[in-house]
């Protein structure tokens, strides 16, 4: 079953790192060749903090002055973005990269997709008007910054894209902060808030909380302690998910 807009608000209590780990204890893919980007990528506004939302896909392609003669190109994708279920996270596949030709993203974008419903962008393309887009609540990761907007228009949309390595797909769950972004499967949604709160909980009650509480003890006390705590988290994680937790 779907998260909740409310079970989304929750995932945005932990960075994408600690989201993984619980997707890690879930998913029957396999956790090296799935899920986050395999390219890097880069928060443009890391004091948002993480953002989580649904994907809106869209393609466009800067260098291409024909695609502006599709005059209801605008209209028709607007319509299509205010209908998808929010919180939205609008992922931009351009054609030109990794060279920047134009950035589909500025002020007016922000503000406009922002009161449609979306939370932020990842583009493996440009963006522009860094402070109009941060002070809109907009978040963005992006390739780079750049000057112009060229020839950008919407092409395609509600279709796979492919962002830094990684193939999303319309409605597809999506964390992403300053470390880059996780795109969520859609059978392992069900279980991603209670595993992710499972191993922050338990990483924190059990390796963390071991090392910190260690204080005077001999190297070798350390280490027997940790390996004790490292055996309850496997052991916790394995009776929950059937896997062993690592940290």
């Amino acid at each position: 079953m779907p998260l909740s807009h409310g079970d989304l608000l929750q995932l945005k209590r932990w960075n994408t790192p600690t989201i993984y780990n619980g997707w890690e204890q879930i998913t029957s893919h396999d956790v090296a060749a799935a899920g986050w980007n395999p390219e890097e990528t880069r928060d443009f506004m890391p004091q948002m903090g993480p953002m989580v939302g649904r994907a809106v896909t869209l393609v466009v392609e800067p260098s291409n002055p024909t695609h502006k003669a599709q005059a209801m190109a605008w209209d028709d994708y607007r319509r299509h973005v205010a209908e998808a279920d929010g919180p939205t996270i609008v992922v931009v596949q351009d054609l030109d990269a990794p060279r920047v030709v134009g950035s589909f993203w500025g002020e007016v974008n922000a503000n406009v997709h922002r009161a449609l419903g979306c939370v932020g962008t990842i583009t493996d393309g440009a963006i522009r008007d860094l402070d109009e887009m941060t002070n809109a609540g907009f978040k963005a990761l992006a390739r780079r910054l750049c000057v112009g907007h060229a020839h950008v228009a919407p092409v395609r949309w509600g279709v796979p894209v492919t962002v830094f390595g990684r193939e999303i797909r319309p409605g597809q769950l999506i964390h992403a902060d300053k470390h880059g972004f996780l795109a969520v499967p859609a059978e392992d949604e069900a279980r991603l808030l209670e595993a992710a709160a499972f191993m922050d909980a338990n990483e924190c009650q059990t390796v963390i909380s071991a090392a910190r509480s260690a204080g005077g003890l001999s190297r070798a006390d350390v280490l027997t302690r940790l390996a004790a705590a490292a055996r309850r988290f496997g052991d916790a994680a394995r009776d929950r998910f059937g896997r062993h937790g690592e940290w």
